[in-house]
């Protein structure tokens, strides 16, 4: 008998909860706080009034979440893209595995560009250890999210991770409604993207047919996201630093924050998003190569980060990044002497933001280069 699982504690909310679920919010004085700062030019009453007129999802996500993004995406981008609709049937529901740049955006971007394009909206994957008070959990699942519940017994984890599982390939193979996912927890903070083994297996523990199959059942299509700046570079450098002189250093909520209020308002110059299609022609081609299950993971993470590299945008930025991290000049003839320092400049600026006692000043450089060149070292390497 298959085991079936409740999933009311981590799904989204429906239609029907949206609005004693936004009158909850409204009663919320830190959500109160928080709307003057996420709609400057609105007036407060008229704002609250819309909002309780919302009465579905989709409404939520498209006149409000929406609406917020777009601002976002003119004072704080040069420009988003979301390409690669030919390479997907719109009707069907996706795993979009993708790397991971932004805490809240890359979801986000990738939604409100869904909107635009007239397709079906993604659910969204998110930690709970982001949701530190009880209004943030609310919000998230208004937004179309599901809950990750992170750092628990061993025990509960096999337990949330089966139910997780569940609700993921629920939603792709019965409900048709795509979800996306990062391809490992928290963010790569050096750019070097790797999608983590046991997110895999995770998708696996739900299916009862062969490997191939059950890869096949929730159509996995990896997403390549490339930002030309990451407004949180120096925070994710001083992080490298205080981890390297303090191995027991974690980050505290205060610091989580912070990543995400950067992440959101800083500039990231250009953003592009490459939808590339299902990965069946690898799932068939590991099964030919092996029937160990652990070898046949690994291969797919594999295949997964070759999609995901090889389908970055390559800026300017990443060539002069590469050359100065290796002391090359392998791409100089592809950006100007302008582009290089525009670049230096940025990093010169983003390196006096870090304030740390004894500051590692070449250390910190060589770090924040390396999350411009990384994507492109990977990048050569899909390609060959």
């Amino acid at each position: 008998m298959e085991k079936t699982f409740d999933f009311e504690s981590i799904r989204p909310y429906r239609d029907e909860e949206v609005h004693s679920q936004l009158e909850s919010l409204l009663n919320e004085p830190k959500m109160l706080a928080l709307l003057p700062v996420l709609f400057p030019n609105t007036n407060l009453d008229e704002l609250k009034k819309m909002l309780l007129s919302i009465d579905s999802v989709h409404a939520f996500q498209s006149s409000v979440i929406k609406a917020y993004l777009d601002n976002i995406e003119v004072i704080a981008t040069d420009g988003v893209e979301l390409n690669g609709f030919e390479n997907i049937d719109t009707s069907k529901a996706y795993i979009f595995i993708s790397n991971h740049r932004d805490i809240i955006l890359d979801s986000a971007f990738l939604n409100t560009h869904l909107i635009a394009a007239n397709v079906p909206l993604t659910e969204i994957a998110i930690g709970d250890n982001l949701l530190i008070y009880d209004w943030i959990r609310k919000l998230v699942r208004l937004n179309r999210s599901f809950i990750v519940e992170r750092n628990l017994p061993v025990r509960q984890q096999l337990d949330s991770s089966m139910r997780l599982s569940a609700y993921i390939r629920d939603s792709i193979s019965r409900r048709n409604r795509s979800v996306w996912i990062a391809q490992r927890e928290g963010r790569a903070k050096d750019s070097n993207d790797r999608t983590q083994v046991a997110l895999l297996k995770m998708f696996n523990m739900s299916g009862n047919g062969s490997f191939a199959d059950n890869f096949k059942e929730i159509n996995l299509c990896p997403l390549s996201i490339t930002y030309e700046y990451d407004p949180c570079d120096y925070l994710k450098a001083k992080e490298f630093q205080q981890k390297r002189d303090n191995a027991d250093y974690k980050k505290s909520q205060a610091d989580d924050l912070l990543n995400m209020k950067t992440g959101v308002l800083g500039k990231k110059g250009r953003v592009r998003f490459q939808i590339t299609g299902p990965i069946f022609d690898e799932i068939d081609e590991i099964v030919a190569k092996t029937s160990v299950k652990n070898e046949q993971l690994t291969m797919l993470a594999d295949a997964i980060d070759r999609r995901i590299h090889k389908n970055y945008t390559i800026f300017p930025n990443n060539k002069v990044a590469y050359d100065e991290l290796f002391n090359e000049s392998r791409f100089a003839s592809e950006y100007t002497k302008e582009e290089k320092e525009r670049f230096d400049n940025y990093i010169d600026g983003q390196l006096q933001k870090i304030d740390l006692e004894n500051k590692d000043t070449a250390f910190l450089r060589t770090k924040m280069l390396e999350m411009y060149a990384n994507p492109l070292v990977n990048h050569l390497k899909a390609i060959e």
